[in-house]
């Protein structure tokens, strides 16, 4: 229905006048690509960026969750003894499938949503920053239902390893991923796939919000002074990193705790050298060194080569603040920061590989479809 003041301006054919309807600056918008094409692109930059960078999120997973452990206390450090110790496909790529879950149909639906958001906001007339701060946010809270029980599964296998694992014992030990699934839904119920949503949250909504807002701002200034839209690959490499780095800094603190709620037992405190009862776990038998834990199944785990037993305190509010205040009181700045290093690595050169694939991905469907349309 044509509403009346637009009506007054129809011809006697019936067609209204294009300047009453058309947006303010809707003639910015027609240089854009189809939003498939930013979805596709998203998606495969998504899964390359995570896969690129997959195990250096398995040590600052571990770093974050057992913060006292002796051996993996500076990264390289971390990295070197879960490769030593447990290899690459268990160890350091454990929780890898999950991830993938998560990261695929994740990123599709982020760019999606990113820019139909980024566009309609520009159309009228909002300021560009606050315009990719709010498009980020709605982006990755649309995305958030299909990455949160993937992140679940993913931040457990990581902190767990290899099954059986000798070298250290999380409290988990899952066969793989579907009996992860399974004992969970069993154990905890279907509401623990979505443990930590809240703080997942309030991690992902502002790194996503400061990360696309810092990538727009970065791209555009490298364009005004190279004097070109194509910035080229370096200019592409190094303005997704900045962004993505930054934001990774910048919001550790909720990182952290979003992975200890994920992570952590049952019990006022959460051992993360040795094994300890988890929910519905108890131990049952001791004897020649063996410790029988039940769980899905009952299992073994050799118990040797421990360190003392050292405890990560226990986060027992919803609350975002009273949790930053748990965590300072026990650990100061540093257990707030845990693993800021590898997070800082990890989000750079993820976003960097990310934002670069997705820009050439967009390029070779944009030329691709161009190509089609000539012939």
């Amino acid at each position: 229905m044509i509403p009346a003041s637009a009506s007054a301006c129809a011809d006697h054919n019936g067609t209204v006048a294009s300047t009453m309807l058309a947006p303010p600056n809707a003639e910015q918008q027609t240089d854009n690509p189809p939003l498939l094409h930013n979805m596709i692109a998203g998606g495969l930059g998504g899964g390359m960026g995570d896969s690129c960078m997959h195990s250096l999120d398995t040590v600052k997973t571990r770093q974050q969750a057992a913060p006292n452990v002796t051996k993996y206390k500076s990264m390289l450090q971390a990295y070197a003894n879960i490769f030593r110790e447990e290899g690459i496909r268990k160890g350091l790529y454990g929780g890898f499938v999950p991830a993938m879950w998560g990261s695929l149909p994740g990123t599709t639906i982020f760019f999606g949503t990113y820019e139909f958001t980024k566009r309609n906001m520009i159309v009228y007339g909002v300021p560009e920053t606050l315009t990719h701060l709010a498009s980020g946010f709605v982006g990755d809270l649309a995305a958030s239902c299909i990455y949160v029980p993937s992140e679940v599964l993913k931040t457990r296998l990581q902190l767990q390893g290899r099954y059986n694992n000798k070298h250290f014992h999380s409290g988990y030990n899952y066969k793989g991923t579907w009996d992860a699934i399974k004992s969970i839904i069993r154990v905890e119920g279907w509401s623990a796939l979505f443990f930590g949503y809240k703080a997942t949250l309030l991690r992902d909504l502002p790194f996503s919000a400061l990360q696309l807002a810092f990538y727009e701002k970065f791209r555009s200034t490298t364009q005004t002074i190279v004097g070109s839209r194509d910035i080229g690959h370096v200019g592409e490499l190094l303005t997704g990193a900045a962004a993505g780095g930054l934001a990774g800094v910048i919001t550790t603190p909720m990182d952290v705790i979003k992975t200890r709620i994920q992570t952590q037992l049952d019990g006022e405190s959460v051992a993360v050298a040795a094994p300890s009862p988890a929910i519905n776990r108890s131990i049952a038998n001791v004897s020649g060194g063996r410790k029988q834990l039940h769980s899905s199944a009952p299992t073994f785990i050799q118990a040797t080569n421990f360190e003392p037993p050292l405890t990560t305190v226990k986060i027992k509010s919803d609350s975002m603040l009273q949790a930053l205040r748990t965590i300072y009181k026990a650990e100061g700045v540093s257990g707030l920061f845990a693993g800021v290093g590898p997070r800082f690595v990890w989000t750079s050169v993820q976003s960097s590989i990310m934002l670069f694939a997705y820009q050439s991905i967009l390029k070779f469907l944009d030329g691709a479809a161009e190509t089609s349309i000539g012939f």
